[in-house]
């Protein structure tokens, strides 16, 4: 492959590919001389498209409020909107890293929802890819865990592009000082205690190629795309109903136990909305509790192999502690209209189930109770799919299309 010399070629080649076709783009830009040049590509690039800026402020150190208002002005001489996105911790307990990068995901993701932008452009570079690579490598991660950053992928309800996977931070850095622009250098970027920090230490003190642990990474997400290609055939014929998810037996014991676990992951993803895949000593006890046809439950779903099929739902006791929700959805599941003033839904229940004719609705007694009740001053007013509700509409948040994309998920 014949790689253009020029960075910023390589980075408006990616934006024609990924968001030629899109209105708006909204790019993340926190000061760093990543994000800054990609702020700088990006306005250069639009060519009439509607372009936003956010700088999502974790204040963790004294500085990002002014780093912020930095940004703001550097945006501002581009003629680009710019929002500054608050975040304070709630807790010292857990891991900062993890806790700040979701935190500016979901900020990134409301500000990108609110302004109607269908997907936030972020500054990874090739650097990256092999920072990531070498630390996944580190905590023993399979082929998922160990390949290479995609260039797009959805989650917390955004599309999220990386157009500078094939560009090194060196390379950024020099089209930056040759065009005079400035950017932010954040110390903590020199902070051991961080292990991206101690990584990118350690491939610089060992003189590793960054781009040749990119390409690493590359081939491994080669390698990746055809056990997903594997996957979805193995689930062709997945039947998706009311919620849940029934695969026939034989095509998933046939499958090789990595295949198995793709599509475990996927259907408990689909069942739960959640934004991570469950961890992996979690889905390999639910392997081999169908291995044994035992039930098992997997981070909120219920796994339940019966003859030549196995089917997933919701597991009821994670439905019942989901928070009762006034509309338009709940337990990021459903969609939920026509809802009156004072009334919530929360789960059926099984307390509820014998006064409810719902054998006759064709679910399980699972899937029954864990479906969606209305309620009103404490009493069970309707409960939608076990019988008819006057002018209450439920309808699954997700559908078959989305199953498969879970399988081929990033």
């Amino acid at each position: 492959m014949i790689v253009a010399a020029d960075p910023v070629t390589r980075i408006r080649a990616t934006l024609d590919r990924l968001a030629g076709d899109l209105p708006a783009l909204g790019i993340a830009v926190s000061g760093g001389g990543d994000s800054v040049a990609l702020m700088h590509v990006v306005a250069d690039w639009a060519c009439g498209r509607r372009v936003m800026v956010a700088t999502v402020d974790h204040g963790l150190r004294d500085e990002s409020a002014e780093e912020a208002h930095q940004v703001h002005r550097a945006a501002k001489a581009l003629a680009l909107p710019h929002a500054t996105l608050l975040w304070r911790r709630d807790t010292e307990a857990g891991n900062l890293m993890a806790e700040a990068r979701d935190a500016r995901l979901r900020l990134l993701s409301g500000w990108a929802q609110r302004n109607q932008l269908p997907a936030v452009a972020l500054g990874h570079t090739a650097d990256d890819q092999a920072e990531t690579l070498m630390m996944r490598l580190a905590r023993g991660s399979g082929i998922d865990g160990l390949a290479a950053m995609a260039e797009w992928r959805d989650a917390f309800g955004m599309r999220w592009l990386r157009p500078m996977l094939n560009v090194s931070r060196a390379e950024l850095r020099d089209w930056l000082r040759m065009r005079a622009i400035s950017w932010i250098d954040d110390p903590s970027n020199e902070n051991q205690d961080f292990e991206r920090i101690r990584v990118r230490k350690a491939i610089a003190a060992m003189g590793l190629d960054t781009a040749a642990l990119a390409r690493s990474a590359s081939h491994i997400a080669d390698a990746r795309e055809a056990l997903s290609l594997y996957a979805a055939e193995a689930a062709r014929d997945a039947v998706v109903a009311d919620a849940t998810i029934t695969l026939p037996r034989r095509p998933f014991t046939d499958a090789p136990a990595e295949i198995r676990r793709r599509l475990l992951v996927a259907a408990s993803r689909w069942i739960t909305g959640a934004d991570y895949p469950p961890r992996r000593a979690t889905v390999l006890h639910a392997l081999s509790a169908i291995a044994a046809g035992s039930r098992v439950t997997l981070d909120g779903a219920l796994i339940a192999p019966s003859g030549d099929r196995i089917r997933i739902g919701r597991e009821p006791a994670a439905a019942i502690r989901a928070k009762a929700s006034d509309g338009p959805t709940w337990d990021n599941r459903w969609r939920i209209e026509g809802l009156r003033p004072g009334q919530h839904v929360a789960a059926v229940g099984n307390t509820a189930l014998p006064g409810l004719t719902w054998r006759a609705s064709g679910l399980s007694r699972d899937d029954a109770a864990a479906s969606p009740a209305i309620r009103e001053a404490g009493l069970l007013v309707a409960a939608p799919l076990l019988r008819a509700a006057s002018g209450i509409r439920v309808s699954p948040l997700r559908g078959a299309a989305d199953f498969r994309r879970l399988v081929m998920a990033h």
